[in-house]
């Protein structure tokens, strides 16, 4: 079976860790885990010192939230498949033709909308029950099965819109899933904080989580324990594909035109959020709070650093930076405390065995 990245699937039995006696000791086991919230705070006060006139303001926690909904759903659709040790291209390649094809289906083919929401995401489950065949009955690794199929998609897109701007009259319900808001913020934050907490309940509290870090963390041993692994990994990804597709219908709702040049600019802010997830709270664990926390940084540093003058080429070059610095503060992390553990375990081994308690 291959596999394209790992996670660690079930808890590290603290003792092996040792007691953390110094502050450095201790400073040092809390970083990886709280860092990038103790940074996302640290983005937050520093922008609002440099910026006091635009950035703490509520016109610009509205328009990140509004900017950064679909990325954030995107993030958590990658985050499913890399639970089970898998990685979906799709997420970024699907959006592309998942938000035209929910203006197409109402302009040019006559749909209510809701008709149209529930045919594209019934499509973007249907690309995704493709790529969990291609995995896992094809044996094709998840990156080059996801990579293909998301090439079509895109290829799909250019062909069903000409190359041109699909545009037309949107009825009053479909612009409200984007447009509408809740509490004074756009709504489409609350979806993405609905959609989180449920991932979360399943993930953490339910067998079904149990079993898709088990599978990420040792696919035979999971086999070996009665787990379908067939069955779950082309379940997260056929999940995958469903927040995908809502993911499109928002941003088309948020658009109101669809066009085959947007979508694909969203796929690596998506991976980095999701990569990010798996450093922060539970390190070597792809987790759902992390992936939003790991959104939340990106969305803050692009905006603090587009007020204070950044160029248009910033947001790539962050991006692509953060994912480096992330996968590379990981694997520090992750050695260090590998090298602890093989040393707690040895000095185990080589202390002298306890004598037997008196009758």
């Amino acid at each position: 079976m291959t596999a394209s990245i790992k996670s660690t699937a079930l808890e590290p039995e603290p003792s092996l860790d040792g007691q953390a006696i110094t502050f450095a000791q201790r400073l040092g086991r809390a970083l990886p885990v709280y860092g990038l919230p103790l940074l996302c705070l640290v983005l937050v006060a520093l922008f609002s010192i440099l910026l006091p006139d635009t950035f703490p303001t509520l016109f610009n926690l509205r328009a990140i939230l509004a900017d950064k909904s679909v990325i954030a759903l995107l993030a958590l659709a990658a985050t499913i498949p890399m639970i089970t040790g898998k990685i979906d291209l799709t997420v970024g390649y699907g959006i592309v033709l998942w938000h035209i094809l929910a203006i197409s289906l109402q302009t040019q083919m006559g749909l209510p909308w809701p008709a149209a929401v529930a045919l594209v995401i019934l499509c973007a489950a249907l690309f995704g029950a493709i790529n969990g065949w291609l995995v896992e009955v094809a044996q094709i690794d998840s990156f080059i099965a996801t990579l293909g199929t998301g090439t079509v998609i895109y290829a799909l897109a250019l062909w069903h819109s000409g190359g041109r701007q699909v545009v037309g009259e949107l009825p009053d319900g479909f612009v409200d899933i984007a447009g509408a808001q809740l509490l004074g913020l756009p709504i489409g934050a609350f979806y993405v904080l609905a959609i989180g907490l449920v991932l979360w309940l399943i993930t953490e509290y339910t067998p079904l989580g149990r079993a898709l870090y088990v599978i990420g963390a040792n696919p035979k041993a999971a086999e070996l324990n009665g787990i379908n692994v067939r069955g779950h990994v082309m379940a997260a990804f056929v999940a995958s594909g469903v927040l995908s597709g809502l993911a499109g219908v928002l941003l088309a709702s948020r658009l109101q035109i669809g066009q085959a040049s947007v979508g694909l600019e969203f796929l690596l802010p998506a991976l980095v959020g999701a990569f990010l997830g798996s450093t922060t709270l539970r390190p070597g664990r792809v987790n759902v709070w992390g992936t939003l926390i790991g959104v939340a940084i990106l969305a803050i540093g692009i905006s603090g650093i587009q007020q204070l003058g950044g160029a248009f080429y910033v947001e790539p070059l962050f991006n692509g930076l953060t994912l480096l610095v992330s996968i590379g503060i990981a694997g520090w992390a992750q050695q260090r405390r590998n090298l602890s553990i093989k040393r707690r375990i040895a000095e185990r081994q080589l202390s002298p065995a306890q004598p037997a308690p008196r009758p």
